[in-house]
């Protein structure tokens, strides 16, 4: 029966891989089971998202984000990056919530993923890059403690010091900062 599961994965992603050399790889048209990670050949990344259909059951379909990654096209990522990364074909939506867990940065940091898998590593250094944290100095930490690498990259170390009646009136007109996009599902 596994046997026949893979062959039958195989020819799916032979007929996909034609497909994106003879035409265009849409995200639509990808099974659900590899959408995550994939990238149209518009550039534009791949992402699973659920639904309830007429009989309220919920289903998953493959849909084409606004998330443009500058520097890939056309590509699916591999089996091998998949496991390495730590990363999961099923999530729906993509949170830089991950990276507070030194579990999945371990994996995401380990060189078979960080060296080899440059669709994971772009997508987690642009979530990163989101909250403030610069990946390679988030892999250079979780090296040495991995409970606190986020954590401490994320926090300037410094406490704000008393505010005067002054700085009250004057801080209420100030712009207040944007939230963070990467904070949202993508």
């Amino acid at each position: 029966m596994a046997f026949s599961t893979n062959l039958c994965s195989f020819f799916v992603l032979v007929s996909i891989f034609i497909q994106g050399s003879l035409g265009e790889l849409v995200c639509e048209k990808l099974p659900t089971d590899i959408c995550v990670l994939a990238i149209s050949s518009a550039g534009k990344r791949c992402v699973l998202e659920k639904y309830k259909n007429e009989n309220g059951a919920t289903e998953y379909q493959c849909s084409t984000s606004e998330v443009v990654v500058g520097s890939m096209s056309e590509y699916l990522e591999t089996d091998e990056c998949v496991k390495a990364c730590g990363v999961d074909r099923n999530m729906v939506g993509i949170s830089s919530d991950n990276l507070m867990e030194p579990r999945f940065t371990s994996k995401l940091c380990s060189p078979a993923c960080y060296n080899y898998c440059p669709n994971v590593i772009d997508l987690y250094s642009k979530l990163a890059q989101g909250e403030g944290v610069y990946l390679p100095a988030l892999c250079k930490k979780q090296q040495r403690n991995p409970r606190r690498a986020m954590v401490e990259l994320m926090s300037s170390g410094a406490a704000p010091g008393p505010v005067s009646s002054n700085d009250v009136s004057s801080s209420l007109v100030a712009d207040s900062p944007a939230p963070s996009p990467a904070s949202s599902f993508i």
